[in-house]
C-alpha cells in the first residue's frame, strides 16, 4: 500500500512517489513528489530523513528534510 496523505485545505488524499532523474551535467538525483493516484515508483513509507509539511495556501504536501530550517532564520542565541 503506497503511503498516503490528506490534505487538511482540500481533503484530497496524495500518495508519495520516487524517481530518479538526470540532471543537465550527467548526475543522477532522486526526487520525491505527492500525487492524486498511484503510478510506477509509489513508496510504501517515508524515506528516512524526511517528513511531511503542507503548503498553507495551496493545501499541496511536501516533503521537508527533518532539522532543517528556513534559509536566512538565525536561531534563537546562535550570535
Amino acid at each position: 500500500m503506497a503511503y498516503s496523505v490528506k490534505s487538511k485545505k482540500s481533503g484530497e488524499t496524495y500518495y508519495l512517489h520516487r524517481k530518479e532523474v538526470s540532471l543537465r551535467g550527467g548526475r543522477q538525483q532522486t526526487i520525491y513528489f505527492f500525487a492524486r493516484d498511484v503510478r510506477d515508483g509509489a513508496l510504501d513509507s517515508l524515506p528516512e530523513g524526511f517528513q511531511v509539511m503542507e503548503n498553507k495556501r495551496t493545501g499541496l504536501p511536501m516533503l521537508k528534510k527533518e532539522g532543517a530550517e528556513k534559509p536566512g532564520k538565525v536561531k534563537a542565541g546562535s550570535r
